[in-house]
């Protein structure tokens, strides 16, 4: 199995994420090295903030963290590039 089929089956579990502590195991282990292209980086910042914005409405006890959480990583894919 390559780098990328193992990374893209490990972002369809994300898709099963329905909880903070979830999105916080998980996303980490998903996250390219802090010298990864500016377009990999704005690519798992987009998709992570994804996942909170989903989170917030699922897990609605740490509704206004996932949003911050959300927020804060549209903000990084911003900084990169990102819409």
């Amino acid at each position: 199995m390559t780098k990328t089929s193992r990374r893209q089956t490990t972002w369809a579990r994300v898709d099963r994420i329905v909880s903070l502590s979830e999105a916080h195991n998980v996303l980490p282990w998903l996250k390219p090295a802090d010298d990864a292209e500016a377009a990999e980086l704005r690519e798992y910042y987009t998709k992570s903030a994804e996942v909170y914005r989903r989170v917030a409405e699922m897990d609605r006890g740490h509704h206004h963290e996932a949003l911050y959480w959300a927020e804060r990583e549209a903000q990084k894919a911003q900084e990169l590039g990102g819409q």
